[in-house]
């Protein structure tokens, strides 16, 4: 709406992505800005776009996440320049608990983000004058399409537009772990970092909000199933709440200490105040929780640093699985005999057949063989024992009828025939070098594809570089002939094979090692086996983007210059992570 000498105003959206409101007078004199969207942020963060701080008032600008993926209503996550004037960048939850920093800045890079080093077409500069701090950032590469998002996982993700993949490509991501966003899984639920999904309500426990959890919104968290006695009006007498021990748990915080002498005087102290959820005993010590319990952790049974966590529930839920497993007794009792009879034919005939099938095998081309679908789900005791996991599929613990150890993957997004799978794995398996993970077999029934390798007691190289106290620090002289072994490997792949064979990730993951530390490249061939799907099971894997090749980037062609490239990438990990050494 305008009038004679009145100005107009105009709304533009730029090509850096910015909306911008403009007036523009009559009298032809030059427009004003009177409001931009890259002064008020919501989740992205692009190029030109500023993230400041306002030194006079103290106020942080936001990066704020959305609810969930759904609803862009304001969440619980936001990243902010650290008010007290570093150069540090804080995510926090209810713009309360800081859970993650990225160090000062540099010049270059934050400390904290290693990843930056690798980031050559980000170009990142910091602004301070009196009224304000501020970081920006632009490309170099102006056809590339970039984004920094504070995602609805708790997450600052960085990421660039992959034209040939129509997708968009992660490069880094901080906190690294989803268990390390602080109440990523809401109240009274606990995070598993090796789980999928990551959060799940506690013992006792169901959904609060059913919708918001089938969306991955886990901000409502938990609530009870059954009411604990002591907040009923007519408690009984007879029955009282009881603890259930979780153990392997990382403690929550905000504990109150509690002076006791003993367990039983810490279980006791809880249990007299209704309003304690949670109590532990740790090194003598008596910490319990006071109403709701946030940020619970579980670890993995190999990690020391796991403490016990007793959980207040009521009485009526360990009664209800008392009584359902004297039932099951009852039941099981009546017929226990007859099963008893009947297992031990049935083991002694499979047995037989697990000798005959899986310990001689029904060989193939080479020395590959081809293994039933049935003997691999019994040698793994039905895929119990999870060694690891990728964008290909799962790896599982196994043992052959000669008592021999394997590794068996199952493999995922395998669209190939039968004949084409076959005859793809008989060309993998002719491939053998002493530092290259041998084939043993494979199995093609059906949809089910899966492969056998060889077991390497020492696991993979990224453990003993990043992630388990409980595995070995290398040495500068065994990185050495590590990085020097899987040089020769990849070289073998390269030259010496009869068509030049392409990795396409290498990374520690992919490097395993043996009983004497020998270094064995693994998932060699796979490329071919996944096909046109590689790409997108490729650039969405975890650990496999800080060291993709600029060709992934560029959507240019893949040749062995992309191996060397992440084997550099991988080197360099080598080196940062032996200065603890």
């Amino acid at each position: 709406m305008t009038s004679p000498g009145a100005s107009s105003f105009v709304a533009l959206l730029l090509d850096s992505g910015n909306l911008i409101l403009t007036e523009s007078p009559n009298d032809g004199s030059a427009s004003e800005s009177l409001w931009q969207s890259f002064d008020h942020p919501i989740d992205t963060w692009l190029p030109g776009g500023k993230i400041k701080l306002d030194k006079k008032t103290k106020q942080p600008q936001y990066l704020t996440s959305w609810k969930n993926k759904e609803n862009p209503a304001t969440g619980l996550f936001s990243l902010e320049l650290d008010p007290k004037g570093t150069t540090s960048y804080l995510i926090l939850w209810n713009k309360s608990e800081e859970y993650w920093r990225s160090g000062p800045w540099d010049g270059h890079i934050f400390s904290l983000v290693p990843e930056m080093r690798l980031n050559y077409i980000y170009n990142f500069s910091f602004v301070s004058n009196e009224n304000e701090s501020y970081f920006t950032y632009s490309m170099y590469n102006s056809s590339i399409i970039p984004r920094f998002v504070m995602d609805v996982s708790g997450q600052i993700k960085q990421l660039s537009w992959l034209e040939n993949a129509l997708q968009w490509n992660l490069f880094w991501s901080q906190p690294r772990q989803q268990c390390e966003v602080y109440a990523f899984c809401g109240a009274f639920e606990r995070c598993t970092e090796n789980s999928m999904p990551y959060c799940s309500c506690l013992t006792g426990f169901e959904p609060k909000s059913l919708p918001d959890w089938n969306l991955e919104d886990h901000s409502s968290g938990c609530e009870r199933k059954k009411t604990l006695q002591c907040e009923n009006s007519n408690p009984s007498k007879e029955d009282k709440d009881r603890f259930l021990a979780i153990p392997n748990m990382a403690l929550p915080k905000h504990a109150e200490s509690v002076g006791v002498g003993n367990a039983g005087e810490c279980e006791s102290t809880c249990l007299r105040n209704c309003s304690c959820t949670a109590y532990a005993y740790v090194s003598n010590v008596c910490s319990i929780w006071i109403g709701t319990l946030l940020n619970l952790r579980q670890l993995s049974s190999d990690d020391s640093s796991g403490q016990t966590l007793y959980l207040k529930l009521a009485a009526s839920e360990f009664h209800d699985d008392e009584n359902s497993n004297l039932n099951i007794i009852r039941v099981v009792s009546g017929v226990v005999v007859g099963i008893l009879i009947l297992l031990a034919l049935l083991l002694l005939f499979l047995i037989s057949r697990r000798r005959r099938m899986v310990g001689a095998g029904k060989p193939v081309e080479g020395s590959l063989v081809a293994f039933g679908y049935r003997d691999l789900h019994n040698s793994t005791r039905n895929f119990s024992e999870k060694l690891g996991g990728g964008g290909f599929g799962s790896v599982f613990k196994g043992t052959l009828g000669d008592s021999s150890l394997v590794a068996v993957k199952k493999l995922e997004s395998i669209s190939q025939g039968e004949k084409q799978f076959r005859t793809e794995v008989s060309t993998i398996g002719t491939v053998q070098h002493v530092n290259l993970v041998r084939l043993r077999g494979f199995c093609s029934e059906g949809t089910r594809r899966l492969l056998v390798y060889d077991y390497m007691p020492n696991g993979s190289l990224d453990f003993h570089l990043f992630q388990n106290k409980n595995y070995k620090v290398l040495d500068w002289k065994m990185r050495y002939q590590i990085a020097l072994g899987t040089a020769r490997g990849l070289a073998y792949l390269h030259e010496k094979c009869r068509d030049c064979i392409v990795h396409c990730d290498i990374k520690p993951e992919n490097i395993l090692l043996d009983a004497d530390y020998c270094p064995k490249v693994a998932d060699f061939g796979l490329a071919k086996l996944v096909g046109r799907d590689f790409s997108r099971v490729l650039t969405t894997m975890r650990g496999t983007r800080g060291y993709l090749a600029p060709e992934w980037i560029a959507g240019v062609a893949i040749t062995a210059k992309a191996d060397v490239y992440s084997y550099g990438m991988m080197l360099f990990k080598c080196l940062l992570t032996a200065r603890r050494v």
